[in-house]
């Protein structure tokens, strides 16, 4: 009884098992075909305790193949799906006489059945190869059970490939649908732009028209036209304007526009056309025309000849234009022109007369005097103005240094480009060389972004450095080289800049004192010292100071708006008097507060003003002043005791000395001199 027990249950596994294969395909729906291949190698590797199961199947679309491989327990085989099944095709072979084969596994020395599954008639889906170390594998169920996956796998795998090949399919003509419908709608868009556009077209056309219309009116501009055939003209309704035709005159001929010609030009005009008729060539003419009522007019005529395939005219077509206004205008010009070259040729002598004064009085602008020592500085400038030589200007304070610098750049080739002014003096010393050259930022606390110095500003023009000897030390070095070899560095940067640049360098101060002294570069002096040119203080050039005085009174005068006829004698006599320590600045500031305070036509100075000065320059606290030996530092201290200790204002010391408020605080620190101890 026992063996057909075991028998039955036996059956009854297998009939489980086949059952389980029969289900497999339900949880197929929807699957692709690695999803299929996948659940049917884990049924089968659980169904018949495989070792091991591998499966190869080809792509109904040409793409690569799919191989899948499954291991039940470790075994010395590759994990790796192509190399399994490049290993299985060596074991299985081509002959099918021998399945299921044997194949040795060297490591566990035992053997594996190996049982191949082939899918369709010609395996033409794939095939399945699954493998046991059980020497009576496969049996006949087991067998059986593998026929019956095999035929639900090729079931389940054509379904699969049919319905992608029908999403496939449904999914090209949906995009073949989508495009054509795409197609039709851009048709559809464009047909639609078409008639816009054309409806647009010819409203433009219309307008167009109508704007040529008003154009020919406006401009005076006619068009024609001459059929050669039949010979009618045809012409626009300017054209009838120009030439004056009324409605009942008969203007379809060219006899009729040749009887408007003027009888003088008559002749040849029609000569001229019909010499463009014979060349078949474009003509272009300028007559008079008589118009009914005996007025003349002037036209511009052109034309062109329009030519069939064989070569023979078809039509002349032209364009005539009203000119007379333009004629009349031509006429008058020429008339004026005539005027204007008789009055240039009498005006040209006269210049010439007056050329060598202008010269000699108004070269200068605003430096006024002709007194010897004036005319001499004034020649030194003449002459290196058109050089490039620096120039180094020196003279007290007051004595107008910048204008002599204004006037070398003026008449020089540079004059077209910058004229940059910097008060070495007025910048504190920690800022001067950042001013000249610029700075990179970041080269300094405070250098938030990149900024060009001066001379990057007077590229091509002047760079005036007033009060040079205020320079600290190193920027002596940096301008040095500046004037050796044309190249400076920003601030923060280590790429040489090159520049062109003339110098002119002024100072109130004797520059080879301050040499010797150390406070000052030897080598920068010389480089500086090129071409001096020393300025007379206004003491030396008293001869000047009448013409000062009337000029600054007319030009202060003007500003305040006042008119004096005259200046008092007693006043001029004063001006002539003093030694003016603060030069024509001081000058200026004593004629400036007089035009303020005047109310009279004539020009007046209150003495005490001019009588203060001299009383303050001669006090026993002045001369006994140990700046004595220093002309600066006495002048500085003595304007101080004037304006007991105040620096700024309007009649604080800087005021007085004609110089900035900064300028002189920063000689006040330099020279060492107690401005608290002139306060009273």
């Amino acid at each position: 009884m026992e063996p057909i027990a075991d028998e039955i249950q036996r059956l009854q596994s297998c009939i489980n098992d086949l059952i389980g294969v029969l289900a497999i395909p339900a949880a197929w729906s929807g699957r692709g075909s690695a999803q299929i291949v996948e659940t049917l190698l884990n049924a089968l590797m659980g169904m018949l305790r495989l070792d091991f199961a591998y499966a190869w199947l080809k792509d109904p679309c040409g793409e690569s193949p799919l191989e899948v491989v499954r291991f039940a327990g470790p075994l010395d085989l590759p994990d790796n799906p192509q190399e399994m099944g490049h290993l299985l095709r060596g074991w299985l072979g081509d002959d099918s006489q021998k399945w299921p084969p044997r194949v040795r596994n060297s490591i566990r020395n035992s053997d594996v059945s190996i049982a191949p599954i082939r899918l369709g008639l010609q395996d033409e889906i794939g095939v399945i190869v699954v493998g046991s170390r059980r020497d009576d594998f496969p049996e006949a169920t087991e067998r059986l059970l593998l026929n019956v996956a095999a035929n639900q796998a090729v079931m389940g795998l054509q379904e699969t490939w049919v319905l992608s090949a029908q999403k496939r399919v449904a999914k090209e003509l949906d995009e073949k649908v989508a495009w054509q419908t795409r197609e039709l709608t851009a048709a559809n868009h464009e047909l639609k732009k078409e008639i816009t556009e054309r409806s647009r077209v010819e409203e433009n056309l219309r307008q167009s028209e109508s704007f040529l219309l008003e154009a020919q009116r406006l401009s005076h501009t006619g068009c024609w036209k001459h059929d050669a055939s039949s010979g009618t003209v045809t012409i626009s309704p300017e054209v009838h304007r120009i030439f004056g035709i009324k409605p009942e005159e008969n203007s379809l001929t060219a006899e009729f526009f040749f009887s408007r010609v003027h009888p003088a030009d008559r002749p040849g005009e029609e000569r001229k056309y019909a010499r463009a008729l014979s060349a078949k060539a474009d003509f272009e003419s300028d007559y008079p025309i008589v118009l009914p009522d005996g007025s003349i007019k002037h036209v511009h005529n052109t034309g062109h000849p329009v030519l069939n395939d064989r070569g023979d005219i078809v039509e002349f077509v032209g364009t005539v234009v009203d000119v007379t206004e333009q004629w009349q205008a031509r006429v008058k010009l020429e008339k004026a022109l005539e005027e204007i070259k008789r009055l240039r040729d009498r005006l040209h002598d006269e210049n010439l007369a007056l050329r060598e004064e202008i010269t000699r009085s108004s070269m200068f602008e605003e430096i006024i005097g002709c007194s010897q020592p004036l005319r001499n500085v004034l020649v030194q400038v003449a002459k290196v103005a058109p050089t490039d030589s620096t120039v180094l200007i020196s003279g007290e304070t007051g004595t107008g240094k910048e204008l002599i610098a204004r006037a070398i750049h003026q008449r020089s080739h540079r004059s077209a480009r910058a004229f940059i002014s910097v008060n070495c003096g007025a910048i504190p010393h920690s800022l001067i060389a950042s001013e000249l050259f610029g700075h990179e930022k970041g080269a300094f606390t405070g250098a938030m972004q990149r900024r060009a110095g001066r001379f990057e500003a007077a590229e091509g023009g002047t760079l005036f450095l007033d009060e040079i000897a205020e320079l600290p030390m190193e920027t002596q070095t940096a301008l040095l080289r500046v004037l050796q070899e044309r190249e400076f560095e920003r601030i923060g940067s280590t790429e040489p800049l090159k520049v062109d640049v003339r110098v002119v360098a002024a100072t109130n101060r004797d520059l080879s004192s301050s040499v010797r002294n150390g406070t000052f570069r030897q080598d920068l002096f010389y480089r500086l010292n090129v071409f001096p040119i020393h300025l007379p203080s206004l003491r030396e050039r008293a001869d000047d100071i009448p013409l000062l005085v009337e000029y600054l009174i007319d030009r202060y005068g003007k500003r305040a708006g006042k008119n004096f006829k005259d200046i008092g004698k007693r006043t001029l006599e004063l001006f002539q008097a003093y030694h003016w320590p603060g030069n024509i600045r001081e000058l200026q500031n004593v004629i400036e507060r007089a035009v303020v305070l005047s109310d009279s036509e004539t020009f007046l100075v209150d003495e005490s003003w001019l009588k203060r000065e001299t009383t303050y320059e001669s006090s026993p606290l002045a001369s006994a002043s140990p700046a004595a030996d220093d002309p600066e530092k006495a002048l500085i201290e003595a304007a101080l005791v004037k304006s007991r200790g105040r620096v700024s204002g309007p009649s604080g010391a800087a005021a007085r000395l004609g110089i900035p408020r900064q300028t002189l605080e920063s000689k006040i620190l330099r020279l060492g001199i107690n401005k608290h101890r002139f306060k009273s």
